[in-house]
């Protein structure tokens, strides 16, 4: 019999899978996809909202050892690597945070997509002004720097960012929305 705990585990499992599939490179290639990283994280609050001692040290510590295996065994660039690095931390947390948000308010009803339209942005825009804010500032790969430099660098990567992560958890909850009414509708037929 599969139990809640043993679903969570596999989800867990799932999302983790998604994460080392795609981290390899941020913006994919012809035959991989773009990192799924910053959706999972986000997706991961929203179902793993209670297992959150666990499951977020374990996703943060992949997507560290990820990164690591990809620099020093696969030749992926180091370029993002700084002292800053540090920042996807709590920046990934946001993500988790926006996802443990919406399930607490979570009430399976259609207003449930409007909260979603805004812990998701909300999310995604926190965790990108920490991760590229602190590569732009504390990063020392910009010589430079200005403010004008810095809103230029954002505006150009805010939108792929949102983008990305916006595709990615918008299947997940398209996928969401059919299981649950294929739940309820089992559920209606066996009180008949």
């Amino acid at each position: 019999m599969i139990t809640q705990k043993s679903t969570r585990h596999l989800g867990f499992l799932a999302l983790a899978a998604g994460m080392a599939a795609t981290r390899f490179g941020h913006c994919g290639t012809a035959w991989a996809p773009p990192d799924a990283s910053w959706a999972v994280f986000f997706v991961a609050g929203f179902y793993l909202t209670c297992e959150w001692r666990w499951a977020l040290p374990a996703l943060l510590v992949e997507a560290v050892a990820i990164d690591f295996v990809a620099i020093h065994y696969y030749g992926v660039s180091d370029y993002c690597v700084t002292p800053a690095y540090w920042f996807i931390l709590p920046a990934y947390s946001l993500l988790w945070l926006g996802g443990a948000w919406l399930n607490h308010h979570y009430q399976r009803v259609p207003g449930d997509l409007k909260r979603l339209a805004i812990s998701l942005p909300l999310s995604v825009s926190g965790c990108f002004l920490l991760t590229e804010g602190s590569f732009y500032w504390l990063g020392d790969r910009i010589v430079h720097a200005s403010i004008a430099g810095w809103w230029s660098n954002f505006l150009s990567w805010y939108g792929y960012f949102m983008l990305v992560t916006c595709a990615y958890v918008g299947l997940v909850a398209l996928g969401h929305i059919a299981l649950t009414r294929r739940v309820a509708a089992r559920a209606h037929l066996q009180m008949r």
